[in-house]
């Protein structure tokens, strides 16, 4: 429960320290004295505002603190903390803007009601499933309705490339082969020059005469002739092993006239196709390899599609399952509910009214398939709809705070915080109201700002919110009430300014009884 509030520096409020108490905890004060500051402040710690302008005119800067105790006794400071706030605090006002006079969130608090946390857990997995099931089954339609798209164009593209086969580097070897090819004639007639150059009509005839000459008359030579003898027999080795090697090369050089055609349309078709394609020549291969994995999906996707269908299939049942159950138990609650808040509008002067929570068909998500919606009548045969159009002012009260103790019964230990809860009622039934306020507040903590004398005389403790002015500022500040004080301010809420010895006796009558 909220057991301080610690404000400095925001709107009119300077410096302001409170500490609250178990039990039924009343705000009162002339209207524009402040009250709603104090809720302002709180909110602005919770983070449910977060307006600059809260800061004091004149300030640099505005501070809040909250303490809260646990029930286990332990106590933290709270400084915009947000995302306890809804486990610490509940706010209400006739213009609830956290979800009460919202149908938007009306499912969500019937949920909280039914205590369907785990069951929603299991239907947002089973819609997430379903989700990517059926992500998975359309992208798989998509590939393959593109492949069939293109059916025609990938089986003749790949047949063209499997027919000609081409090979990395092949491109490249032909182009070589038929450079050379090209230019054999020429090469030929000069290499055979050379050839009978180096024969026996040429080098190989003269070396041999010049050896046979020397051979003649080398006895009578003493020796002399021996060198240049041995280096004739090497000069005719050297050229023995280059008549060789120009013998091959005219081998090599010797094809078929049809063989360049052949190599030329080959090398003309492979550079053809990689035009055709876009790609390179080295890369047809791989081209080819990828239009048949193109192809794989679509002679496959029949059984591809059939088996996810059949994933999405067993996830709809999943999520239906889930999604049965959520509405079950959303029913189960409902009935619940419409009759704890008929419990709860008899004492509140309106037994006659009726409040009925009705469930209809949505579009699917991830918790579930229902609408929810808070629907009321304020007298039986009367035709029923939303909260905040036919109530009126004083009826809305009411609706709303019944609303509230049923949403709320289980919530032990929050702060609940009513914001003149019982504007438009008067008499017996702001003393209905004031009643449910304290018996609501029994068993924990409950603030309201309140103009009823019925609902302030039954509070436990007791604030008066002042405001003070001077020459140049007006500040507000928060006094708490002792007895005396107390039924002064009560009798004031009842007389107005002229406190009169009548308003006093009606203000302790009030009170005690």
């Amino acid at each position: 429960m909220l057991r301080g509030l610690d404000i400095r520096d925001m709107l009119i409020i300077d410096r302001l320290e409170l500490a609250f108490q178990p039990g039924l905890n009343v705000l009162t004060g002339e209207t524009g004295a402040g009250k709603s500051i104090l809720l302002d402040a709180l909110g602005f710690v919770l983070g449910w505002r977060g307006r600059a302008e809260l800061v004091r005119q004149g300030a640099d800067q505005g501070e809040v603190a909250a303490w809260f105790a646990l029930a286990a006794d332990r106590r933290f400071r709270c400084e915009v903390l947000r995302a306890l706030s809804d486990t610490l605090v509940e706010l209400h006002c006739q213009h609830d803007d956290r979800g009460l006079l919202n149908p938007r969130g009306h499912r969500q608090m019937l949920d909280t009601y039914a205590g369907l946390e785990m069951d929603l857990v299991k239907s947002r997995h089973a819609w997430r499933a379903l989700a990517e099931a059926t992500k998975a089954l359309t992208a798989a339609e998509a590939r393959i309705a593109d492949a069939r798209a293109e059916e025609d164009y990938l089986r003749h593209a790949v047949a063209e490339l499997d027919a000609l086969a081409p090979e990395a580097g092949e491109e490249a070897t032909l182009d070589t082969q038929r450079r050379l090819m090209q230019a054999a004639e020429k090469i030929r007639s000069d290499i055979g020059k050379a050839g009978e150059a180096l024969g026996l009509q040429g080098a190989e005839g003269m070396i041999n005469d010049a050896s046979r000459w020397l051979q003649g008359v080398v006895d009578q030579a003493e020796g002399q002739l021996d060198d240049p003898l041995a280096a004739i027999e090497r000069a005719l080795l050297a050229l023995d092993e280059a008549q060789r090697g120009v013998e091959g090369c005219l081998d090599a050089l010797t094809f078929n006239p049809t063989e360049l055609e052949e190599i030329e349309e080959r090398l003309f078709a492979i550079r053809g196709l990689a035009r055709k394609h876009g790609v390179l020549p080295d890369d047809l291969r791989g081209f080819a390899d990828e239009l048949r994995a193109r192809l794989t999906v679509l002679d496959d996707g029949a059984g591809a599609l059939q088996a996810l269908s059949d994933d999405v299939k067993a996830v709809q049942a999943t999520y239906d399952k889930a999604a049965a159950l959520l509405s079950a138990k959303r029913s189960k609650a409902a009935r619940a509910l419409d009759k704890a808040m008929a419990e709860e509008l008899a004492p509140l002067k309106m037994e006659r009214a009726v409040f009925a929570t009705t469930i209809s068909t949505a579009e699917a998500g991830p918790e579930g398939g229902d609408a929810v919606a808070f629907t009321v009548a304020t007298n039986p045969g009367a035709p029923a709809g939303p909260l905040n159009k036919i109530a009126s002012g004083g009826e809305l009260s009411r609706f709303l705070l019944a609303l509230k103790v049923c949403l709320t019964q289980a919530s032990g230990g929050i702060t609940m915080i009513f914001d003149e809860i019982d504007r438009g009622v008067g008499g017996a039934t702001a003393d209905a109201v004031g009643r449910r306020l304290a018996e609501l507040a029994a068993n924990g903590q409950v603030l309201v700002v309140t103009h009823s004398p019925q609902v302030a005389a039954l509070g436990s403790h007791h604030w008066r919110v002042e405001k003070q002015q001077t020459q140049d500022m007006t500040t507000s500040t928060v006094v708490p009430l002792d007895e005396r004080s107390r039924i002064d301010e009560i009798a004031r809420m009842l007389s107005g300014d002229t406190i009169t010895d009548a308003a006093r006796q009606a203000a302790k009558a009030l009170i005690q009884a």
